[in-house]
């Protein structure tokens, strides 16, 4: 029987033969690493993974995909977890030492905390590629003073290396997508983010900066830091939130949590 797309899963499943092959090529698996597919849907990436790295899990929620996925493969390196990838544990699945491998068709309406999510876990994550919304990814590389760099580009650029890899059409899925997709390639930067010495204050600082992009960031983070601590970290505090790089946001958060933790002691 055939799967209805359900709009609830947010699913549009990939079709296209040469598209399923860049993916794969971009990737690049090896017969020795471990990976891991959030969404596989009908399997149409999955059937080219399975024969070429060790071990392959694969984290579908909808439950009327499991007996198709069941079929691909009766391998022992092929494990299926019917599980809402919001709340998995990927860890759980690493070994002792390894690292994982993540890739996945993200459902858009998802895919901005399901990142946050496994940017939490990154400890065990070696790289992810993503297919997602192209206007998402144009958000997550996008550089000071572009009209798209946002808090989305702060936090993701503060803990991974960010490249978009390729453009994707909506021919390329059934049913087609209202919007085009990418690919994105996002490598954790474990120095980066011990760098982060207070990750929610960064978060806290990134959404008064851009929920008042108009505003000068002498006022909009004015509940946060004053002009002293601005100008600590050498940032004008009369230039507006999308002028500032990443690196001075981190700084700025780093300061502004060691001022007030000074001030309780």
């Amino acid at each position: 029987m055939r799967h209805q797309p359900k709009k609830r899963f947010g699913q549009n499943f990939l079709h296209d033969p040469a598209i399923i092959r860049r993916i794969v090529n971009a990737i690049q698996p090896q017969a020795e690493q471990h990976l891991v597919e959030i969404g596989p849907g009908q399997g149409a990436i999955t059937t080219h993974l399975i024969d070429r790295c060790r071990k392959l899990d694969v984290v579908e929620l909808d439950r009327d995909l499991i007996s198709k996925l069941h079929t691909l493969s009766q391998a022992e390196r092929f494990h299926i977890h019917n599980a809402d990838a919001l709340r998995f544990d990927f860890c759980s699945l690493a070994e002792k030492n390894e690292k994982l491998r993540l890739l996945g068709n993200l459902p858009y309406n998802i895919s901005t905390p399901l990142l946050f999510h496994l940017l939490g876990q990154s400890g065990c994550i070696l790289d992810l590629h993503f297919m997602l919304q192209k206007e998402v990814v144009e958000r997550i590389v996008a550089a000071p003073g572009s009209k798209t760099y946002g808090r989305l580009s702060v936090a993701i650029q503060a803990r991974c290396s960010c490249e978009m890899l390729f453009l994707i059409g909506p021919g390329a899925f059934k049913p087609a997508p209202k919007v085009e997709s990418a690919i994105i390639r996002l490598t954790p930067d474990m120095d980066a983010m011990q760098a982060i010495r207070y990750p929610r204050l960064l978060d806290q600082i990134l959404q008064q900066a851009f929920s008042q992009r108009r505003k000068i960031v002498l006022n909009s983070l004015k509940k946060s830091v004053d002009g002293p601590m601005l100008e600590a970290v050498e940032i004008d505090p009369t230039a507006r939130a999308e002028t500032i790089s990443v690196s001075s946001y981190v700084k700025l958060a780093n300061l502004a949590g060691d001022r007030k933790n000074n001030h309780y002691e």
